[in-house]
């Protein structure tokens, strides 16, 4: 599903265009590309390269103007996704408000969930879709990984909604979190779209007296507007044409925005990122994300933060959507894995308790 797969390069602005403000390239370090036949990685599973074959490269839903019938599309293939998620993991879902904000609180079924600490989760979507089902898929493994509830926030959208709206609605949610969870025992994650908003909400939470979390997971894209050579290369990769440099003004989320504040492109100030908690990146190595993430990598560690970067050859944007691959999986426990180790100690765990449920639905 090439279209559903890589929908924000897709959509105007949304896979392309400046990282941050820097000096213009120099055009003598434009090289021109030959065509050529790009096999499958030796270093990538058997199976993730049948899932590519069958599913990536078939047509997906396409981005236009009825904004309505775009995000019933990815519903539709969510939902699909949805199913073969929960028929692999044993997870019940509330939907809710906290913070005045729609919600839906993902917990572990088979077991007691931890009681201490919990997850935050911002979708995908290119700030147009993913609510509720987009939601889920990316809240029902990591549940079921961690052992922690996850509450994935169906933040406002574009055109509906602009900058800094989808900010304003996470920081709702997580001061009402915290008034029964210690900051520290509180990670945040976010995938494509829900990445870049991860990183902004942070800085948000910077700028309005908000403790920062525990952690926080930043996956197929990084703390600025994508950019880079994986603009490029990822479609070529995906059996698409080249990406191009797209004004991000032009998205509608960002109309009227400054694009020199770190609260909208953190990455833009070596200040605010020295400030970000632990963090964990994710990306592929045929995600138009991927130069964004390592960029953030980079500047994580210069200011000293820690940051644990995970890239798996061969891996498409939002490849962990699906199970079916190897490297979704594997993916999936290092999340786990991470949050674990990095979301507060058995001292600091001073939650009163998970959120109660009504229960498996």
């Amino acid at each position: 599903m090439r279209k559903s797969v890589f929908g924000l390069i897709a959509i105007a602005g949304l896979l392309a265009g400046p990282a941050f403000s820097q000096e213009a390239t120099p055009s003598s370090a434009a090289v021109e590309v030959s065509a050529f036949e790009l096999p499958w990685s030796d270093f990538a599973s058997p199976e993730a390269g049948q899932w590519f074959a069958d599913h990536v490269l078939a047509p997906g839903p396409t981005f236009g103007p009825d904004i309505a019938k775009v995000r019933e599309d990815y519903a539709v293939v969510d939902r699909s996704r949805i199913a073969r998620l929960r028929a692999l993991y044993d997870v019940s879902i509330e939907r809710t408000e906290i913070g005045g904000v729609p919600v839906q609180i993902v917990t572990p079924a088979d077991r007691a969930p931890d009681p201490g600490r919990i997850l935050i989760n911002l979708h995908g979507g290119g700030f147009f879709w993913g609510s509720d089902t987009g939601a889920l898929v990316e809240a029902i493994p990591i549940a079921a990984s961690s052992g922690m509830q996850v509450v994935t926030v169906d933040y406002r959208l574009a055109p509906e909604a602009r900058f800094p709206a989808a900010s304003e609605d996470v920081a709702s949610v997580y001061a009402s979190l915290l008034e029964r969870f210690d900051a520290k025992s509180i990670g945040i994650y976010g995938c494509s779209a829900g990445s870049m908003l991860t990183a902004q909400s942070v800085v948000w939470f910077q700028q309005h007296d908000l403790p920062s979390p525990g952690a926080i997971g930043l996956f197929y894209m990084g703390a600025s507007m994508p950019g880079g050579d994986s603009v490029y290369l990822s479609q070529v990769a995906s059996g698409g044409e080249p990406g191009n440099s797209i004004d991000w003004t032009a998205h509608p989320y960002f109309a009227g925005s400054d694009f020199s504040d770190p609260k909208l492109v953190p990455l833009a100030s070596p200040e605010a990122i020295a400030a970000f908690p632990p963090t964990l990146l994710i990306s592929g190595t045929r995600d138009g994300g991927l130069s964004s993430v390592l960029a953030t990598h980079a500047a994580l560690n210069r200011a000293g933060v820690l940051a644990d970067l995970h890239v798996w050859d061969g891996m498409w944007h939002s490849f962990m959507s699906d199970p079916e691959p190897q490297e979704s999986r594997e993916a999936y426990r290092t999340v786990g894995a991470f949050f674990r180790k990095e979301l507060g100690s058995d001292d600091a765990r001073t939650g009163s308790g998970a959120l109660e449920t009504g229960g498996k639905q």
